[in-house]
């Protein structure tokens, strides 16, 4: 696959996890997070073994020693990250969350210079620098009364934990991508998620609140399963076979642009000028990253 077609369903998959951003806004209010999470990933699993079985790689075999491995990326990328940003969102702003978020590429390519030997050059930094920058005055509206009341809290922290486990899981992901295809990694990842969030769905108790669910809830869980978790997470680990986990990474900045225009056409919000030039910087950033 070329890198030019790798590049579009990366930026095909940003406009997915922008609008998961809106459909976990549908749904979080009505269903407890490892419900959620469960719903999410059980569909996606689901999803997931009727492609594998078009694709004819329904025939692998688990084995023993590929257990750990999808105990990590199933317990790490998939419950880890999405429990602790749920949770995280009870004790911080939308704000804190989002800048933290957009550090991914940055302690993505970090860890990629730990473990993986990666090369970062100083165009690759400068690029991310200015993504980054561009991710903080989108949220922040580049508004100096909001920039000087940021400050850290536990719920900040939670949320730096998540970006750090989504970011660990994408460098694992590059180590263990020999052994198996992205449609298998992916797949298993999504089962063993499934498998772990079984007793802390008990405890949740969904079945209780049934009668209270609004059924765009469950339009927008369905969402969430098919495009930001079953393409979404495919595509990525494609980009991360082709173009490394640091590459790939970086491509999660453009979230917030997509956010501005999906929140425009749906929602109905209204565009600040400021907005255009920061969504100019985070597509100029991740430009030099892909061109480094």
């Amino acid at each position: 696959m070329s890198n030019a077609k790798i590049y579009f369903l990366m930026v095909l998959c940003t406009i997915f996890w922008a609008g998961a951003f809106i459909a976990g806004k549908l749904s979080a209010p009505f269903i407890p997070a490892f419900t959620l999470t469960f719903l999410r990933f059980s569909i996606a699993t689901i999803i997931m073994y009727f492609i594998m079985r078009a694709k004819g790689e329904n025939k692998y075999r688990l084995k023993k020693k590929d257990i750990p491995v999808f105990l990590f990326t199933g317990f790490i990328g998939m419950f880890g990250y999405h429990v602790l940003f749920f949770t995280a969102l009870k004790y911080t702003t939308a704000i804190n969350s989002s800048i933290i978020g957009a550090a991914n590429p940055i302690i993505t390519s970090i860890l990629g210079i730990i473990f993986l030997k990666d090369k970062v050059s100083l165009k690759r930094i400068v690029g991310i620098l200015l993504s980054f920058t561009g991710v903080f005055l989108t949220i922040t509206g580049a508004s100096l009364d909001v920039i000087k009341s940021f400050t850290f809290n536990h719920g900040d922290l939670i949320m730096l934990l998540a970006v750090l486990m989504w970011a660990a899981y994408s460098i694992f992901s590059k180590i263990v991508m020999p052994r198996y295809s992205p449609l298998i990694l992916t797949y298993y990842s999504f089962l063993f998620c499934t498998i772990i969030l079984i007793p802390f769905v008990i405890y949740d108790a969904p079945w209780k609140l049934l009668g209270t669910v609004p059924y765009y809830s469950y339009v927008s869980v369905i969402y969430m399963s098919v495009f930001p978790s079953v393409i979404g997470y495919l595509v990525q680990q494609i980009s991360i076979k082709h173009i490394g986990p640091s590459k790939t990474s970086i491509f999660i900045n453009l979230v917030p642009v997509f956010s501005i225009i999906l929140s425009l056409t749906i929602l109905g919000e209204t565009l600040a000028p400021i907005k255009l030039l920061t969504a100019a910087l985070i597509i100029l950033g991740v430009y030099i990253c892909q061109k480094s």
